[in-house]
Protein backbone atom coordinates (compact mmCIF):
# COMPACT_ATOMS: atom_id res chain seq x y z
CA UNK A 1 0.00 0.00 0.00
CA UNK A 2 1.15 3.52 -0.74
CA UNK A 3 1.90 5.83 2.17
CA UNK A 4 1.69 9.90 2.11
CA UNK A 5 2.37 11.66 4.82
CA UNK A 6 0.82 14.76 5.93
CA UNK A 7 0.91 17.47 8.90
CA UNK A 8 -0.39 20.24 9.71
CA UNK A 9 2.40 23.48 10.22
CA UNK A 10 2.16 26.71 11.38
CA UNK A 11 4.89 29.34 10.46
CA UNK A 12 6.85 28.55 13.73
CA UNK A 13 7.51 25.12 13.48
CA UNK A 14 7.46 24.62 9.58
CA UNK A 15 11.24 23.33 8.84
CA UNK A 16 11.20 21.05 11.66
CA UNK A 17 7.92 19.88 10.77
CA UNK A 18 9.53 19.29 7.57
CA UNK A 19 11.98 16.88 8.97
CA UNK A 20 9.59 15.21 10.81
CA UNK A 21 7.50 15.10 7.72
CA UNK A 22 9.99 13.16 5.83
CA UNK A 23 11.08 10.90 8.16
CA UNK A 24 7.68 9.54 9.36
CA UNK A 25 7.95 8.03 5.19
CA UNK A 26 11.71 6.73 6.10
CA UNK A 27 12.54 9.23 2.91
CA UNK A 28 16.12 7.85 3.46
CA UNK A 29 14.74 4.36 2.30
CA UNK A 30 13.75 5.63 -1.24
CA UNK A 31 17.26 7.88 -1.63
CA UNK A 32 20.29 6.19 -1.51
CA UNK A 33 22.85 8.57 -0.45
CA UNK A 34 25.51 7.07 -2.34
CA UNK A 35 24.15 8.52 -5.26
CA UNK A 36 23.83 12.62 -6.09
CA UNK A 37 20.64 13.86 -5.23
CA UNK A 38 18.66 16.34 -7.07
CA UNK A 39 16.30 18.87 -6.15
CA UNK A 40 13.64 19.67 -9.11
CA UNK A 41 12.49 22.99 -8.05
CA UNK A 42 9.22 24.27 -9.15
CA UNK A 43 9.38 27.40 -10.66
CA UNK A 44 5.99 28.49 -12.69
CA UNK A 45 6.79 32.23 -12.64
CA UNK A 46 10.32 34.15 -12.30
CA UNK A 47 8.67 36.70 -10.35
CA UNK A 48 7.15 35.70 -7.15
CA UNK A 49 3.94 35.39 -6.35
CA UNK A 50 2.14 33.42 -2.79
CA UNK A 51 2.26 29.27 -3.97
CA UNK A 52 3.14 29.86 -7.32
CA UNK A 53 6.83 28.19 -7.15
CA UNK A 54 8.80 26.42 -4.64
CA UNK A 55 8.84 28.80 -1.41
CA UNK A 56 11.95 29.03 0.84
CA UNK A 57 10.83 26.89 3.59
CA UNK A 58 9.86 24.50 1.66
CA UNK A 59 13.78 24.07 0.04
CA UNK A 60 15.00 25.27 3.33
CA UNK A 61 13.10 22.80 5.51
CA UNK A 62 14.23 19.70 2.88
CA UNK A 63 17.93 20.84 2.52
CA UNK A 64 17.95 20.45 5.94
CA UNK A 65 17.25 17.15 6.97
CA UNK A 66 19.20 15.70 3.79
CA UNK A 67 22.08 17.36 5.86
CA UNK A 68 21.42 16.36 8.86
CA UNK A 69 21.24 13.06 7.40
CA UNK A 70 23.94 12.39 5.98
CA UNK A 71 23.75 13.29 2.07
CA UNK A 72 26.44 15.23 0.48
CA UNK A 73 25.98 14.93 -2.84
CA UNK A 74 23.09 17.68 -3.76
CA UNK A 75 22.41 19.61 -6.74
CA UNK A 76 19.29 21.78 -6.94
CA UNK A 77 18.06 22.56 -10.65
CA UNK A 78 15.55 24.09 -12.25
CA UNK A 79 14.70 24.48 -16.15
CA UNK A 80 14.09 27.72 -18.90
CA UNK A 81 10.68 27.98 -20.32
CA UNK A 82 9.58 30.32 -22.84
CA UNK A 83 8.95 32.76 -20.31
CA UNK A 84 10.22 31.85 -17.29
CA UNK A 85 14.35 32.35 -16.64
CA UNK A 86 15.86 30.17 -14.19
CA UNK A 87 18.80 32.34 -12.68
CA UNK A 88 16.38 35.65 -12.03
CA UNK A 89 13.11 33.37 -10.46
CA UNK A 90 15.92 31.47 -8.32
CA UNK A 91 17.02 35.45 -7.10
CA UNK A 92 13.06 36.67 -6.57
CA UNK A 93 11.70 33.66 -4.89
CA UNK A 94 15.02 33.60 -2.73
CA UNK A 95 16.18 30.51 -3.18
CA UNK A 96 20.24 31.34 -3.72
CA UNK A 97 21.05 32.64 -0.10
CA UNK A 98 19.19 29.13 1.05
CA UNK A 99 21.69 26.91 -1.40
CA UNK A 100 24.63 29.00 -0.51
CA UNK A 101 23.68 27.99 3.43
CA UNK A 102 23.44 24.42 3.16
CA UNK A 103 26.25 24.13 0.40
CA UNK A 104 24.32 23.26 -2.87
CA UNK A 105 25.16 24.61 -6.27
CA UNK A 106 22.36 25.79 -8.62
CA UNK A 107 22.39 24.53 -12.30
CA UNK A 108 19.96 25.70 -14.79
CA UNK A 109 18.93 23.09 -17.09
CA UNK A 110 19.72 24.94 -20.15
CA UNK A 111 23.39 24.82 -19.44
CA UNK A 112 23.71 20.62 -18.57
CA UNK A 113 24.19 18.16 -21.58
CA UNK A 114 21.02 16.75 -22.75
CA UNK A 115 21.40 13.41 -23.73
CA UNK A 116 18.81 10.92 -26.06
CA UNK A 117 16.90 8.37 -24.68
CA UNK A 118 15.06 5.69 -25.82
CA UNK A 119 12.30 4.18 -22.88
CA UNK A 120 11.98 0.70 -22.20
CA UNK A 121 7.98 1.46 -21.12
CA UNK A 122 5.78 1.36 -24.03
CA UNK A 123 4.81 5.29 -24.15
CA UNK A 124 1.24 6.50 -24.52
CA UNK A 125 1.99 9.99 -26.20
CA UNK A 126 5.52 11.62 -26.22
CA UNK A 127 6.78 9.56 -29.50
CA UNK A 128 4.03 11.01 -31.16
CA UNK A 129 5.03 14.83 -29.71
CA UNK A 130 8.85 14.77 -29.96
CA UNK A 131 11.16 13.24 -32.93
CA UNK A 132 13.25 12.88 -30.24
CA UNK A 133 13.36 12.36 -26.53
CA UNK A 134 16.17 14.31 -24.85
CA UNK A 135 16.91 14.08 -20.97
CA UNK A 136 19.49 15.76 -18.66
CA UNK A 137 22.81 13.34 -18.52
CA UNK A 138 23.00 14.45 -14.55
CA UNK A 139 19.49 12.61 -14.18
CA UNK A 140 20.91 9.17 -14.90
CA UNK A 141 21.37 7.13 -11.93
CA UNK A 142 20.57 10.13 -9.61
CA UNK A 143 18.19 10.31 -6.45
CA UNK A 144 14.96 13.12 -7.61
CA UNK A 145 13.39 14.43 -5.04
CA UNK A 146 10.56 17.11 -6.15
CA UNK A 147 9.44 20.20 -4.69
CA UNK A 148 6.20 21.51 -5.86
CA UNK A 149 3.27 23.08 -4.59
CA UNK A 150 -0.41 22.65 -4.03
CA UNK A 151 -1.92 24.36 -7.00
CA UNK A 152 -4.58 24.11 -9.72
CA UNK A 153 -3.64 24.11 -13.19
CA UNK A 154 -5.44 25.38 -15.90
CA UNK A 155 -4.45 22.41 -18.43
CA UNK A 156 -4.13 19.84 -15.88
CA UNK A 157 -6.74 20.48 -12.82
CA UNK A 158 -4.15 20.13 -10.19
CA UNK A 159 -0.24 20.36 -10.70
CA UNK A 160 2.01 18.60 -8.25
CA UNK A 161 4.75 15.79 -8.62
CA UNK A 162 3.76 14.67 -11.86
CA UNK A 163 4.08 17.61 -13.42
CA UNK A 164 6.86 19.36 -11.80
CA UNK A 165 8.93 16.22 -13.66
CA UNK A 166 7.46 18.11 -16.75
CA UNK A 167 10.06 20.79 -16.07
CA UNK A 168 12.97 19.18 -15.80
CA UNK A 169 13.17 16.29 -18.33
CA UNK A 170 11.43 18.09 -21.45
CA UNK A 171 14.18 21.63 -22.79
CA UNK A 172 12.27 24.78 -23.65
CA UNK A 173 9.76 23.32 -26.14
CA UNK A 174 8.01 21.66 -23.71
CA UNK A 175 4.68 23.30 -24.74
CA UNK A 176 4.23 21.25 -27.60
CA UNK A 177 3.25 18.98 -25.00
CA UNK A 178 0.41 20.76 -24.06
CA UNK A 179 -1.85 18.64 -27.08
CA UNK A 180 -1.53 15.46 -24.88
CA UNK A 181 -0.62 16.96 -21.12
CA UNK A 182 -2.11 14.10 -19.08
CA UNK A 183 -0.54 11.05 -21.14
CA UNK A 184 3.01 13.13 -21.22
CA UNK A 185 3.42 13.44 -17.49
CA UNK A 186 2.23 9.69 -17.80
CA UNK A 187 4.92 8.85 -19.82
CA UNK A 188 7.55 11.11 -17.93
CA UNK A 189 7.08 9.12 -14.64
CA UNK A 190 7.64 6.16 -16.58
CA UNK A 191 10.70 7.35 -17.85
CA UNK A 192 11.70 8.60 -14.19
CA UNK A 193 10.98 5.19 -12.89
CA UNK A 194 13.86 4.25 -15.12
CA UNK A 195 16.89 6.48 -15.14
CA UNK A 196 17.04 7.49 -10.99
CA UNK A 197 17.59 5.29 -8.47
CA UNK A 198 14.43 6.94 -6.28
CA UNK A 199 12.33 9.70 -6.39
CA UNK A 200 11.00 11.38 -3.73
CA UNK A 201 8.09 14.18 -3.20
CA UNK A 202 7.85 17.35 -0.59
CA UNK A 203 4.94 18.95 -1.40
CA UNK A 204 4.33 22.47 0.63
CA UNK A 205 0.66 22.88 0.68
CA UNK A 206 1.08 26.11 3.43
CA UNK A 207 -0.04 28.58 0.68
CA UNK A 208 -1.94 27.16 -1.60
CA UNK A 209 -3.17 28.49 -5.09
CA UNK A 210 -6.66 27.97 -6.26
CA UNK A 211 -8.47 29.15 -9.41
CA UNK A 212 -6.50 30.31 -12.95
CA UNK A 213 -3.18 28.41 -12.35
CA UNK A 214 -0.38 27.80 -11.89
CA UNK A 215 0.05 31.75 -12.16
CA UNK A 216 -2.76 33.82 -11.45
CA UNK A 217 -4.60 32.30 -8.06
CA UNK A 218 -5.89 33.04 -5.48
CA UNK A 219 -3.75 32.65 -2.65
CA UNK A 220 -5.08 30.20 -0.09
CA UNK A 221 -3.70 29.34 3.76
CA UNK A 222 -3.81 25.99 3.99
CA UNK A 223 -1.00 25.32 6.76
CA UNK A 224 -0.65 21.25 5.84
CA UNK A 225 2.81 19.66 3.97
CA UNK A 226 2.87 16.47 2.55
CA UNK A 227 5.26 13.67 1.60
CA UNK A 228 5.58 10.69 -0.31
CA UNK A 229 8.12 8.01 -2.11
CA UNK A 230 4.88 7.28 -4.42
CA UNK A 231 4.29 10.12 -7.23
CA UNK A 232 0.50 9.47 -8.09
CA UNK A 233 -0.41 8.71 -4.36
CA UNK A 234 1.40 12.25 -3.83
CA UNK A 235 -0.75 13.92 -6.17
CA UNK A 236 -3.80 11.91 -5.58
CA UNK A 237 -4.15 12.99 -1.79
CA UNK A 238 -3.57 16.62 -2.65
CA UNK A 239 -6.31 16.73 -5.20
CA UNK A 240 -8.24 15.31 -2.54
CA UNK A 241 -7.34 17.87 -0.04
CA UNK A 242 -7.99 20.31 -2.61
CA UNK A 243 -11.64 19.10 -3.55
CA UNK A 244 -11.13 16.57 -6.47
CA UNK A 245 -11.97 13.57 -7.01
CA UNK A 246 -8.58 12.22 -7.90
CA UNK A 247 -9.10 9.28 -10.50
CA UNK A 248 -11.53 12.20 -12.58
CA UNK A 249 -8.43 13.59 -13.06
CA UNK A 250 -6.94 12.27 -16.54
CA UNK A 251 -3.61 11.49 -15.25
CA UNK A 252 -3.46 10.39 -12.24
CA UNK A 253 -6.40 8.02 -13.30
CA UNK A 254 -3.69 6.53 -16.27
CA UNK A 255 -0.87 6.63 -14.15
CA UNK A 256 -2.95 4.62 -11.72
CA UNK A 257 -3.76 2.58 -14.48
CA UNK A 258 -0.37 1.71 -15.92
CA UNK A 259 0.76 0.53 -11.86
CA UNK A 260 3.25 3.51 -11.95
CA UNK A 261 1.67 4.66 -8.57
CA UNK A 262 -1.55 4.58 -6.61
CA UNK A 263 -4.40 7.28 -7.34
CA UNK A 264 -7.29 5.45 -5.23
CA UNK A 265 -7.63 7.38 -1.84
CA UNK A 266 -8.53 4.03 -0.24
CA UNK A 267 -5.78 1.98 -1.03
CA UNK A 268 -3.40 4.83 0.39
CA UNK A 269 -2.20 4.93 3.79
CA UNK A 270 -2.37 8.29 5.60
CA UNK A 271 0.17 9.01 7.97
CA UNK A 272 0.63 12.00 10.56
CA UNK A 273 -2.99 12.07 10.42
CA UNK A 274 -5.93 9.82 11.35
CA UNK A 275 -8.28 9.54 8.37
CA UNK A 276 -11.57 11.36 10.25
CA UNK A 277 -9.13 14.17 10.24
CA UNK A 278 -8.03 13.45 6.73
CA UNK A 279 -11.48 13.40 5.21
CA UNK A 280 -11.96 16.95 6.60
CA UNK A 281 -10.16 18.24 4.89
CA UNK A 282 -11.49 19.94 1.90
CA UNK A 283 -10.21 23.41 0.16
CA UNK A 284 -13.16 23.35 -2.59
CA UNK A 285 -10.98 24.90 -4.94
CA UNK A 286 -12.20 25.60 -8.37
CA UNK A 287 -10.38 25.40 -11.36
CA UNK A 288 -10.02 28.95 -13.70
CA UNK A 289 -8.20 29.15 -17.27
CA UNK A 290 -6.40 32.51 -17.86
CA UNK A 291 -6.74 33.96 -21.10
CA UNK A 292 -3.19 32.45 -21.99
CA UNK A 293 -4.54 29.01 -21.76
CA UNK A 294 -7.89 29.42 -22.96
CA UNK A 295 -6.59 30.38 -26.15
CA UNK A 296 -3.67 28.10 -26.05
CA UNK A 297 -6.29 25.35 -25.90
CA UNK A 298 -8.78 26.58 -28.02
CA UNK A 299 -5.81 27.82 -31.28
CA UNK A 300 -4.30 24.43 -30.55
CA UNK A 301 -7.75 22.34 -30.78
CA UNK A 302 -8.76 24.51 -33.55
CA UNK A 303 -5.74 23.93 -35.61
CA UNK A 304 -5.18 19.89 -34.78
CA UNK A 305 -6.58 18.65 -38.06
CA UNK A 306 -5.23 21.69 -40.33
CA UNK A 307 -1.15 20.55 -40.11
CA UNK A 308 0.10 23.61 -42.13
CA UNK A 309 -2.08 26.15 -40.19
CA UNK A 310 -0.97 24.78 -36.79
CA UNK A 311 2.51 24.56 -37.78
CA UNK A 312 2.95 28.04 -38.63
CA UNK A 313 1.59 29.19 -35.66
CA UNK A 314 3.61 26.73 -33.08
CA UNK A 315 6.40 25.69 -34.76
CA UNK A 316 7.51 28.89 -36.58
CA UNK A 317 8.42 32.65 -35.29
CA UNK A 318 5.01 33.55 -35.76
CA UNK A 319 4.81 31.42 -31.89
CA UNK A 320 6.67 34.51 -30.46
CA UNK A 321 3.63 36.63 -30.79
CA UNK A 322 2.04 33.98 -27.93
CA UNK A 323 5.34 34.19 -25.78
CA UNK A 324 4.76 38.12 -25.92
CA UNK A 325 1.82 38.12 -25.42
CA UNK A 326 2.04 35.27 -22.47
CA UNK A 327 4.35 37.79 -21.01
CA UNK A 328 2.54 41.11 -21.47
CA UNK A 329 -0.46 39.37 -19.47
CA UNK A 330 1.31 38.41 -16.56
CA UNK A 331 4.13 40.45 -16.31
CA UNK A 332 2.85 43.77 -17.14
CA UNK A 333 -0.93 43.63 -17.11
CA UNK A 334 -2.14 41.16 -14.29
CA UNK A 335 0.91 41.25 -11.86
CA UNK A 336 1.05 44.73 -11.03
CA UNK A 337 -2.90 45.11 -11.40
CA UNK A 338 -4.31 42.68 -9.40
CA UNK A 339 -0.89 40.43 -8.29
CA UNK A 340 0.60 43.01 -6.04
CA UNK A 341 -2.87 43.57 -4.47
CA UNK A 342 -3.43 40.05 -3.15
CA UNK A 343 0.80 39.77 -2.37
CA UNK A 344 0.26 42.87 0.09
CA UNK A 345 -2.41 40.88 1.65
CA UNK A 346 -0.50 37.64 1.56
CA UNK A 347 2.47 39.74 2.97
CA UNK A 348 0.20 40.67 6.42
CA UNK A 349 -0.08 36.80 6.68
CA UNK A 350 1.85 34.54 8.81
CA UNK A 351 3.49 33.38 6.13
CA UNK A 352 3.93 36.27 4.22
CA UNK A 353 6.01 37.34 7.44
CA UNK A 354 7.84 34.73 7.14
CA UNK A 355 8.74 35.06 3.39
CA UNK A 356 9.72 38.76 4.30
CA UNK A 357 12.37 36.97 7.15
CA UNK A 358 14.25 35.29 4.03
CA UNK A 359 17.09 37.29 1.90
CA UNK A 360 17.32 37.75 -1.45
CA UNK A 361 20.90 38.02 -1.30
CA UNK A 362 23.19 39.45 -4.23
CA UNK A 363 21.49 39.47 -7.40
CA UNK A 364 22.98 36.55 -9.27
CA UNK A 365 26.11 37.19 -11.57
CA UNK A 366 25.90 34.82 -14.67
CA UNK A 367 26.18 33.57 -17.99
CA UNK A 368 23.29 34.43 -20.26
CA UNK A 369 20.91 30.84 -20.59
CA UNK A 370 21.17 29.92 -23.68
CA UNK A 371 18.40 30.94 -26.37
CA UNK A 372 17.13 27.25 -27.22
CA UNK A 373 14.76 27.05 -29.98
CA UNK A 374 11.57 27.49 -28.42
CA UNK A 375 9.68 25.70 -31.57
Amino acid sequence: MARVAILKTSSEKVLEDYSKLMRMVDYENSLPKKNKTILKLNLSWTLFYPACSTPPWQLEGTLKTLREDGYDDILAVENQTVVTHPWKGAYYNKWLPILEKYGVEFQPLTDVEWISYEPKTEMLAIHEIFNEILIPKIFVGSNMVHLPTVKTHGHTTTTGALKNAFGGLIPKYRHHAHKKIHEILVDLLAIQKEIHKGIFAVMDGCVCGNGAGPRTMEPFIGNIILASEDQVAIDAVAAKIMGFEPLEIDYIKMAHDKGLGVGDIDQIEIIGMSKKEFEKLNFKFKVKKSPVIKWDQILRKKTANIKWLHKLLFTSPIFKIFIFASEFYHDRFWYPLVGKKKIEEFMRTDWGKLFEKYEYGKFPEYKEVKDWDPY
